[in-house]
């Protein structure tokens, strides 16, 4: 990923030794001065360019935000507004002290290592263009946290959160990110000895990013549990038919997945890393164009499906909008892999398998009594693996060359033979087998050590009371004697003045609130000793 840019900055730029050659004759001092002047100007557009994709990417997270908060019940709503807060915070810590070293310290082209090992805290840091490419990576080591905290939302405790989420971001992720994206990975398509002759390619992140995260996220899940009364009644009788929580804000959901969908803008476009030469640009122009596509085809085709399912077994059509969200981010997904090595009308099929995938993942985690509660594993994980893949099937050559990929080996559907196919099932066994060894024990320490999952009658309650001084909306009325009051202040002014109706009703059920008892369930002796 960062070593990308090598290759189109190597067009954009003379070779530096002909420069030498060329400045050591003072009548050319004009010339080399001509030269230092624009190769100043690429860099700042280039600068610039990483700068704005990287902070749409790190908007990403405030779309996390809303999608989360629109998808918990409201009692658990700062709870998880909180934990998207710090994941950002976390993440930045971890990933500027060892995170970013483990990534790309030390990257050689020449040889392969299963780790970096310098540039911790970024310590040799000093040009403008290594610290906005600090900046852009960790835009998007933030966002691989980010995925698990929908998945184990109402039921995780703040303190097992902060933990995985540093682990996650400074040692976790950094390992998956040096073996596919810097020149040094055993797996890197930079390396100058790649991996089957063309090494994995995965452009802006569906399995170094999602797949990771989608990952942890379904082990967290098992781990964890499900929230209480998903799949089991009171007395912990499985139900017939599992209870669905409904979401509190449909309106904060599509929020949501609207910024999530700009957000993506930085970051498939953004992967380019470059922009001031003519293919590094082509390569970022149709990110764009297959990003859209994918998103789009996603959307549609896993809300008309499941709509046609609907009716099949009821008899009667309906469009659920949750659908139609999780497709269109599983679209963006499945499509972040190999989005600049598509042509448009392959992105419209990816991003169709995308819609699908979601919808089939979904149910099947159901089936297995697997609780997410924003189907953060289907659109992660499930669309990172089928994204990886794809690139097998339907990377095409000429657009792999403008990429600075070896378009000798492109997808099997363009007859390049299966080296790059192989590569990208490597890819994905390579990132779940290392999650899987390193996040399980990982997440069972937690749990044995009772740091991971609240207390039931917290949960109950809901983290917000229990957790954070409050519930995180007001829905308290005025009192109905201050309305009679101010009536009869203006009637002294004006004449009668009668009470509107929705004021009036807004004060009778404020005052109901307040005068009829909450009914408490009664604890019985199991319930006080569970809880002490």
């Amino acid at each position: 990923h960062a070593h990308h840019s090598l290759f189109h900055r190597q067009q954009t730029k003379l070779a530096m030794a002909d420069w030498d050659t060329i400045c050591a004759d003072v009548a050319n001092a004009p010339l080399c001065e001509l030269y230092e002047t624009t190769n100043g100007i690429i860099e700042g557009v280039d600068t610039f360019f990483l700068t704005v994709s990287g902070t749409l990417v790190f908007m990403m997270q405030s779309g996390f935000a809303m999608l989360c908060a629109g998808s918990v019940r409201q009692k658990n709503v700062k709870n998880i507004m909180l934990k998207n807060l710090l994941d950002a915070c976390g993440g930045a810590l971890g990933f500027w002290s060892v995170g970013y070293a483990f990534s790309y310290g030390g990257a050689d082209a020449d040889v392969k290592s299963f780790i970096g090992n310098t540039d911790f805290f970024i310590m040799n840091f000093s040009t403008g263009t290594e610290y906005i490419g600090w900046f852009f990576q960790f835009a998007f080591a933030a966002t691989a946290a980010t995925i698990v905290a929908g998945t184990v939302a109402e039921r995780c405790k703040m303190a097992a959160y902060l933990c995985y989420s540093v682990f996650l971001t400074g040692f976790v992720y950094p390992v998956v990110v040096h073996s596919i994206w810097s020149s040094s990975g055993f797996l890197s398509a930079f390396n100058n000895d790649p991996f089957l002759g063309v090494g994995n390619i995965d452009f802006a992140g569906s399995g170094v990013v999602h797949m990771c995260g989608g990952a942890t996220a379904l082990i967290a899940a098992i781990v964890l549990g499900p929230r209480k009364g998903r799949f089991t009644d009171a007395d912990g009788n499985p139900l017939e038919t599992p209870h669905t929580f409904p979401a509190h804000s449909v309106a904060l959901q599509i929020l949501g997945t609207f910024i999530l969908w700009t957000g993506w803008y930085g970051f498939n476009p953004g992967s380019a890393l470059v922009i001031a030469n003519n293919d590094s640009a082509a390569t970022s122009a149709l990110c764009a164009v297959t990003t859209t596509i994918a998103a789009a085809a996603g959307c549609v085709t896993c809300m008309f499906t499941d709509t046609i399912i609907d009716a099949y077994y009821t008899g009667e059509a309906s469009y659920d909008l949750t659908c139609a969200m999780n497709g269109c981010l599983g679209g963006l997904v499945a499509v972040t892999a190999g989005c600049p090595v598509y042509k448009p009308y392959i992105a419209l099929f990816v991003g169709m398998i995308g819609g699908w995938a979601y919808l089939f993942f979904s149910k099947f985690l159901i089936r297995m009594r697997i609780d997410d509660a924003v189907d953060a594993i289907p659109v992660h994980l499930a669309n990172g693996m089928w994204g990886v893949i794809a690139v097998g099937f339907f990377a095409s050559p000429d657009e792999m060359a403008v990429a600075g990929y070896n378009s000798e080996h492109c997808g099997l559907f363009f007859g390049g033979g299966g080296n790059l196919l192989g590569a990208q099932v490597c890819g994905v066994a390579w990132i779940l087998a290392w999650v899987t060894c390193v996040m399980t024990p990982f997440f069972m320490a937690l749990n044995w050590l009772n740091m991971f999952r609240v207390d039931p009658l917290e949960e109950e309650v809901g983290l917000d009371i229990s957790h954070h001084r409050g519930a995180a909306y007001d829905y308290s009325g005025p009192k109905e004697e201050d309305v009679q009051e101010l009536m009869e202040e203006r009637a002294s002014k004006h004449g009668k003045v009668e009470v509107p109706k929705e004021v009036a009703q807004a004060a009778e059920e404020a005052e109901e609130e307040v005068a009829v008892p909450v009914k408490q369930e009664p604890i019985d002796a199991v319930d006080i000793e569970q809880t002490a």
